[in-house]
């Protein structure tokens, strides 16, 4: 994998980077490397994920998570449907991550954390989120120029939900994910995740009020102090104002997916 991603830094450094807009309108940098470069890369990395880390047994923990995952994935744009796949992860840490590619990892430790399905859909569509906003293509671009190699596989990680980000990626071979890319645009992104994330899992008709609870839970088992990875993330009490506000805008995105007959029931 190290030559692999070697040698799509270095096709990177030369490709032209272009302007676009987010999906909330923000302002990005993006196309260091092209979207079939960027999708390679995230398939290489869940490779690995999949041949080192311990998959789950638990047949309906995994019918579960696949319910979830399909449930919101159909409500992406057409271009962005295809191809999704997930992995559960037997891992004890509250963690969960999508790559460009279409690929999402979850650890058996958020379902502790995510107790409802609609927490779950939180979870999994915050990082959905990440990967339709681009953020991948993002951080990769600013790292282009400052690291190549295995910094790229920790700008590729770096938005990994939950405490193991920085254990997981060491396991896989990849940097340390901390000082990969600018602090104040890993809070801007995950700020951008979260609204695109909670708008999403409202389209598939889950309750997006549940994104709140999901941030209380978060709080709650980590005996009321954020916990340490948070630093890289918005401030928790003023993220869950953030989400609540949101759900009340959102009521109606709700309502009428369950109108429409999406309602989910995965577990």
């Amino acid at each position: 994998m190290k030559k692999i991603l070697l040698a799509i830094a270095i096709a990177g450094a030369v490709a032209a980077c272009a302007t676009t807009t987010s999906p909330t309108g923000r302002t990005q940098n993006v196309g260091g490397i092209s979207q079939q470069q960027l999708d390679q890369m995230g398939q290489q990395a869940f490779a690995e994920y999949k041949s080192k880390l311990p998959r789950s047994t638990n047949r309906a923990q995994t019918a579960y998570v696949a319910c979830v995952v399909n449930s919101l994935t159909r409500e992406l744009p057409s271009a962005n449907q295809a191809g999704w796949e997930f992995a559960l992860f037997n891992d004890d840490s509250p963690n969960a991550f999508a790559l460009p590619g279409g690929k999402i990892g979850v650890n058996t430790g958020i379902l502790k954390v995510a107790k409802t399905q609609d927490q779950l859909a939180a979870v999994i569509a915050h990082e959905i989120g990440h990967v339709i906003s681009r953020h991948h293509d993002e951080r990769l671009t600013r790292q282009i120029g400052a690291q190549t190699g295995l910094g790229l596989v920790g700008a590729l990680l770096g938005s990994q939900y939950g405490s193991g980000a920085q254990q997981t990626t060491q396991q896989v071979g990849g940097a340390l994910v901390q000082g990969v890319f600018l602090l104040p645009n890993s809070r801007t992104q995950e700020s951008e995740a979260d609204v695109v994330g909670q708008r999403l899992m409202a389209q598939a008709g889950f309750d997006p009020q549940q994104a709140v609870s999901l941030w209380e839970n978060m709080i709650s088992a980590s005996s009321g102090n954020p916990p340490e990875w948070l630093s890289t993330h918005p401030d928790p009490r003023s993220r869950i104002a953030e989400l609540r506000n949101r759900a009340g805008s959102l009521a109606g995105t709700y309502q009428q997916a369950r109108s429409s007959g999406r309602k989910p029931t995965c577990g």
